[in-house]
């Protein structure tokens, strides 16, 4: 039986990627920084993602035929920087080419760029050139943000529309944001895992409605009587300091709003995935919003530092980390 692994498979797109493999019959193996979550499901091989023993991880990925790759971090926390980010996927692509690993997956953001003025933007161009010069057959998937199942960035729009009686937008709000399903990523990255040819892909669905729009969407959909408003972008991250210290988490930070705002949400080009966000939001009104999904909860405070992220800068409420990615 083939042996696929996933980082992170425990994580956001990394289970999605990790289930769609266990269907299709492959054995799955993962490397994560939660390695206590390896209880959840029996069937995938568990093992601590350490960068700093380079044989340990060389013989983790012995006997792989695909690495699917979702590690990352959204956003600088303590020792866990962009920078250490860089380095590390650099040491988990030289481990996979010491180790005979035949094919490389790995989940970037849309509009990464080497002289972009966000780390984030910036340290993901720079994996991708790594990945590029490793010498290992790969496909670059870039999405924007993702939503589906648990994801945070609507789930928490939905939350804040459901409790507060104004929702401030940054600017005009005529930024586009170009969403794609995580099922639907997922989809796609095995079937890029089973090709051959070097490929790199928006990862991006069928619609790209505008940030003020998006927000419409929800509130229309879960009954909100919250008033949308504009106020200038330079307001939106005092807001969000006000509002990371009443949920005490990270709901969005500078970078993510200004990159955002900049159009780094969206691309030109065709669609890549099946799934509607305006109708996947109509079929959850009853359940988006429930409950705030708590970024640091999941990703700091029960285990390591420096844990992937599943979206670019859209993960959270206001405006999305920004990811998730």
């Amino acid at each position: 039986m083939s042996v696929d692994l996933v980082t992170g498979a425990f994580s956001y797109s990394g289970q999605a990627i990790a289930e769609r493999l266990l269907i299709a019959g492959r054995a799955v193996r993962t490397l994560t920084g939660h390695p206590e979550r390896g209880s959840q499901d029996p069937r995938i091989e568990t093992y601590p993602l350490d960068f700093g023993d380079l044989p340990r991880l060389v013989d983790r990925l012995h006997g792989v035929d695909t690495l699917y790759n979702t590690y990352w971090l959204r956003f600088a926390r303590g020792r866990a920087t962009h920078d250490q980010a860089v380095a590390n996927s650099r040491t988990l692509f030289a481990a996979a080419r010491k180790a005979g690993v035949r094919r490389v997956v790995h989940v970037s953001i849309t509009n990464p760029s080497i002289e972009s003025p966000y780390p984030y933007f910036r340290g993901k161009a720079l994996v991708e050139r790594a990945l590029a010069e490793s010498g290992l057959s790969y496909a670059i998937l870039r999405p924007a943000i993702l939503f589906g199942r648990n994801g945070v960035l609507l789930n928490n729009i939905a939350w804040l529309l459901r409790r507060l009686p104004l929702f401030a937008v940054g600017g005009r709000g005529d930024y586009r944001i170009r969403g794609i399903h995580v099922d639907d990523l997922a989809a796609l990255a095995i079937e890029l895992g089973g090709a051959t040819q070097d490929a790199i892909i928006d990862a991006v669905g069928p619609e790209r409605p505008t940030f003020y729009e998006l927000v419409d969407m929800i509130r229309a959909a879960v009954g909100s009587r919250a008033r949308i408003i504009r106020v200038p972008g330079s307001v939106i991250p005092l807001l969000s300091a006000g509002l990371n210290a009443l949920v005490r988490d990270v709901v969005l930070t500078s970078d993510e709003y200004r990159s955002m705002a900049d159009g780094l949400a969206d691309v030109d080009g065709p669609s890549r995935a099946p799934t509607r966000v305006s109708e996947w939001i109509r079929d959850h009104a009853d359940t988006l919003g429930a409950r705030y999904a708590n970024e640091l909860e999941r990703h700091f405070r029960t285990g390591q530092p420096g844990r992937v992220a599943s979206m670019p800068w859209m993960t959270s409420s206001a405006s999305g980390s920004v990811r998730g990615r």
